[in-house]
This record gives structure tokens, sequence and C-alpha cells, in this order.
């Protein structure tokens, strides 16, 4: 799961701001909209209380739901995820193999070299420091709990037509969960939302990268209203299963160190209890230099933890062999797994399905909104072909490096006659790797603090995000705000939990209650790439950094002079009310130029 760094100041060459996009209160100043409610002084922070309100409703319901009546909320969300598995898993299936697809043919296409920003525009950060940013959102807690018993799992219960399982067939499927399909959900998200905001002066909100398709009525009244709240439950959802995650982890940790000699759900929300106070200390206090910290700190402990695994273990030349083929196998069978649906092997597949490829990509959809407005933000300048092989292929690579030096560990260890694998409590075979190799107390600790920062950042970053989201998509929302968003987060964490019984159950509470959470966002995913499509199309060309009047309103040049195209207004976004004014006058006016796109 991407790790929630907040995006990290860094000095430029001559000439430019040196600040990070998501700290920019200028940018942020100079990007609003016009038309939208939110104030133009960063100062002033105005909150969308339908959206809050709406959102503080439904999070209310759930979380008495399941402390009133939790064995009815159990067996309702038990009842709906068996309904949404079988009805429409095909759906999420279809959706994010296509996103894979549509992503490819935006960066192959004449689309790929349109800049995000303007056509003159550079990127905002240094390719080795982007790339850095994107391994960084490649990393979270989601690598921590999977890294071990994922490649395990496949290994011992071959997935559905594999006869023969081996160590190489494992891994690609492993890849396939965490390769090209979760980068490219996010991808779509990103660009749908970095367009909006850089190249057509909007704010970062759902609703408003789909008003080439809803229009700008829609967007501004109640149904952009409904889509920013699924976007924000989604989201919720989405972070609330990996805190429950984290926190079901650490339970673990602390009884392998012997910490604690208990176990249960009330350990469980004690954890989530504790980190969640220091998260909101840190929300409260503001310090994002601090979080910030945190995390680069957690991302230089997290290499050495995996160096530490790769050449201490025994199974360095396992792991080097590992790299190659999984990839080779997972580009090879690439098309088979995408297509495995609940039809495959005569209806057998289903039940597999709901527990790892269905599960992830409900997970990585609840994700998109929060992980596609990092990318949006630190990809400001860059083309959408340098954007889609960024965000696609580096934490794709990244990865599958990541579960070939634990997954490979793991496999090394059972093959020399170690037990590993344990199908009743898969948190703990993080703990059972750490166990067999020298100085194993230092690394099981170090693995809990690597969750636990994890926990606190991911909590902080997506609650900014949702914060801004209520606050009319804002960059750096209230404190109050923040904090709302990580309170709701940490509560549907500990239901998600309760459903479970914080036991072997819990896992699966999880895993079924973010399917059901995040199936609405999938048709919001496909109308996001309708809005894409619609944005590029309509977009001219000519664009440049000489003739714009901010850094967001560039203009139409059209083959006018420079004064004459600084005296133009901002280019409107397509479906905007401002576009259909203008189509209306040019069609008054005898027609208008064709785009040179």
């Amino acid at each position: 799961m991407p790790n929630s760094a907040k995006d990290p100041k860094e000095t430029r060459g001559p000439g430019s701001s040196g600040s990070a996009v998501a700290s920019s209160t200028a940018d942020t100043a100079v990007a609003q909209d016009p038309n939208s409610p939110a104030p133009s002084d960063p100062n002033v922070k105005k909150t969308d209380w339908v959206v809050v309100s709406a959102t503080l409703a439904v999070v209310a319901a759930v979380v008495l739901w399941g402390v009133a009546w939790t064995d009815s909320f159990s067996s309702a969300a038990d009842n709906a995820f068996s309904w949404t598995t079988g009805n429409l898993g095909w759906a999420f299936v279809l959706i994010q193999t296509s996103a894979v697809g549509f992503v490819i043919y935006l960066a192959l296409s004449k689309y790929g070299s349109i800049r995000i920003g303007a056509d003159g525009e550079r990127p905002e950060y240094r390719t080795g420091s982007w790339i850095a940013m994107m391994f960084a959102a490649g990393m979270g807690i989601g690598l921590m709990f999977f890294g071990v018993s994922e490649p395990l799992a496949h290994f011992h219960d071959a997935p559905p037509g594999v006869e023969n399982p081996t160590y190489g067939m494992a891994m690609a499927t492993t890849a396939f969960h965490w390769g090209m399909h979760p980068w490219s959900g996010y991808a779509v998200v990103g660009l749908a939302l970095a367009l909006t905001a850089y190249r057509y002066g909007r704010t970062h909100l759902i609703s408003q990268a789909m008003i080439p398709v809803i229009g700008e009525k829609n967007a501004k009244g109640g149904l952009g209203k409904f889509l920013d709240v699924l976007t924000i439950l989604a989201t919720i959802f989405g972070t609330a299963c990996s805190l429950g995650l984290g926190a079901l982890q650490i339970q673990t940790g602390l009884n392998e160190t012997g910490a604690i000699s208990t176990s249960g759900i009330g350990v469980v929300i004690g954890v989530i209890v504790v980190l969640g106070l220091a998260f909101l200390a840190s929300a409260a206090s503001g310090v994002s230099k601090g979080i910030q910290l945190l995390s680069n700190i957690n991302m230089v402990l997290a290499l050495c933890l995996a160096l530490f695994v790769a050449v201490f273990s025994g199974a360095l030349v396992l792991i080097l062999n590992l790299v190659p083929t999984s990839l080779g196998l997972y580009l090879q069978n690439f098309l088979d797994m995408a297509s495995r649906t609940g039809a495959s092997q005569n209806g057998e597949a289903g039940e597999w399905l709901g527990s790892w490829t269905i599960f992830y990509w409900a997970w990585w959809v609840s994700w998109s909104p929060f992980v596609g407005m990092f990318l949006a933000r630190i990809s400001r300048g860059r083309t959408i072909r340098q954007f889609v092989a960024g965000v696609v292929l580096v934490p794709s690579g990244m990865s599958i490096v990541w579960f070939s030096i634990f997954g490979g560990t793991a496999l090394h260890l059972e093959e020399i006659g170690n037990t590993i694998r344990d199908a009743d409590v898969s948190e703990r075979e993080l703990f059972n790797v750490a166990g067999n190799l020298p100085g194993s107390m230092i690394i099981m600790i170090l693995a809990m603090a690597l969750i636990s920062i994890f926990f606190i950042t991911s909590a902080d970053s997506a609650s900014v995000v949702m914060g801004g989201m209520g606050q009319y998509g804002i960059e750096e929302p209230a404190r109050y705000v923040t904090v709302f968003f990580g309170i709701c987060t940490g509560a549907i964490a500990i239901i998600m939990l309760l459903a479970g019984g914080g036991g072997s159950e819990a896992l699966d509470s999880l895993q079924s209650i973010t399917i059901i959470a995040a199936s609405p966002f999938l048709v919001i995913l496909v109308v996001l790439a309708v809005s894409i499509m619609k944005m590029l199309r309509a977009d001219p060309t000519g664009r440049t950094l000489a003739a714009m009047r901010s850094p967001f309103a560039w203009r139409r040049l059209s083959g006018a002079s420079k004064d004459e195209a600084l005296n133009d207004g901002p280019v409107p976004m397509p479906g905007s009310d401002e576009a259909i004014e203008q189509e209306e006058a040019e069609a008054a006016a005898g027609g208008k130029d064709e785009p040179l796109l």
C-alpha cells in the first residue's frame, strides 16, 4: 500500500519556487477555481458542511450498528460480501484490466506528449527525486503484511488452474496483484485530478474532474456532493483496512517478542487507540516536517531491512533468480490471470478470487483517490507518457523486488526445514521469518516500528487528503477537519475488526467490508477515464509558459501575438459553463479553428 508521506520540500534549479506542491499555499491560491465556493485566500478555509455532514452520518450509522448490534452487522457484511463477489466480481476484473489498457494507450498515443500543466512547463521535481517518491508511494503496511504471507499462500494453496505450484508461479501471482493493475487504477485517478488542477486551474475534487461528463451544474450540485462523499467514504474504508492489518500484525509482534502474553480484540483496539492518539497529536500540532522526516526515516529503514534479509537469510541466490523469473512468468501469464473470474475452473474459482484478486482490486480502488491525489501533486510538469511510465512501471518493479526478497526468504527457510507457514494466523509469518535470522529480536522490533510509523503517516496523510475534499478541494485543510476524518477512519477500523471478533476471522472481515465499500467507486473510475478522454480530445495546442498570466491559467495562442494572448481568458474545461458559452459564441461568429491536436 502507499506510504502516505507528505510531499517533501526540495530545492530546485534557478528560477524555481523550491516548494512542494502540497505545501504551496501561493499556488493553491492561484489554482482556485473562481466559480468555487471555496475562498481564494488560502488562510481562510471554508468547510463544505454538506459533504462533511453526510460523511459523518454514514460513519456514525456504521459505528452505531457495529457497536450495538455486532452480530447483525457481521452477518449483513457477510451477505453483502457474498452478493458483491458473486454478482460484481466480473466488474472488478474487467474495469481494473481495462484501466491497464487505457493508460498504456494514453502513453503510446499522440496524447502522451501533453503536459500536466502548461505546454512549456517543466517538471516540478528532478527525475531522481520523482522516482524516489514513486518508490515511497509503493511502500506501506500492505507490503509489510503480505510480503511473506502471500507468496507462501500461493505456493501451498495454488491459484485456480495451477496443478503443480512452483516458486515462480507463486511469485508471478503475487506480482500480478501488486503490479500494473493497481497502479493503472491510481494513474487514472491521478491523471484526472492532475489535469483538472494543473491544466484547467480547478480544485482537487472528483466532482470537478468529472465536469466534462456530468457538466458544471451537476458537479456543483447534489450529484457532485454525492460523488465527493462516495470518494471520501471509499478512502475511509480503504485506509481503515490498512490500519486494521497493521494493528493485527503489531499485536502478533508484541506476542512474539514477549511484550504481551495475551491477544484478542481488546489488544488490537488498544493498538489502534495508542497509534491513533499519536496521529491525532501530530495532526493537531501541524508538525508536517516531523511527519515528513518520519516517513523518510521509515523508507530508509525499510530498505535496510530488505537488504539485511536478502544478505543474511542465506537466500540471496534464490532471491536474485526470483526477480527475473517472477517478471517473466507475470508477463507470460498476464492475460490468463487478468481474465480469471468466478466462472473459471467450472465456477470453482470464485471463493479464491474473493479472498485474493477481487479483494485486492477493491482495496486498490478504495485507495485510488488518496494515492491519485499524491501522484497528481508530485507530477506537475511531466508529460502523460512520463507520468504513466513512472506511476505504473516504477512501483510495480519495486514491488516485485520486495516480494522476491521476503517471499523468497520464506520459501528458502521452509525448503531447509523451518516452519514459516501459518495458515490460521498469516500475520505471524513475517515474525517467523525474523525468528530464523541473526538478531531476530532486533528485526522483530524494527518490523513493528516500521508498521507503526506507516500506520501514523498513512492515517495522517489520508486524513489531509480527505480534509481537503471536505473543504472544496484545497491542499492544506484546517486541522480540525483533518482530525475529524482521522477519528472517523480509526472508528471504522475498530468496527471492521469487531465484526471479525479480532481473532482469526478479523482479516476476513477487513477484506469483506473493503470490497463492499469500494464497489460504488468502480463506476467513478470508469467515468473518470471518459472524462480524461474528453479533456484530451478538446485540448487545444500551442500553449506556452510565455503566454501565461499564472502557472495554472495558460492561454490559447492560436497564432495571436503574446499581448493578445495575455488578454485572453483561461481555456475552460470541457463541459463547464465557460466552455459552453465559448462554443455558443464561436458558433455564432461562424465556427472555431480546428484544434491542432
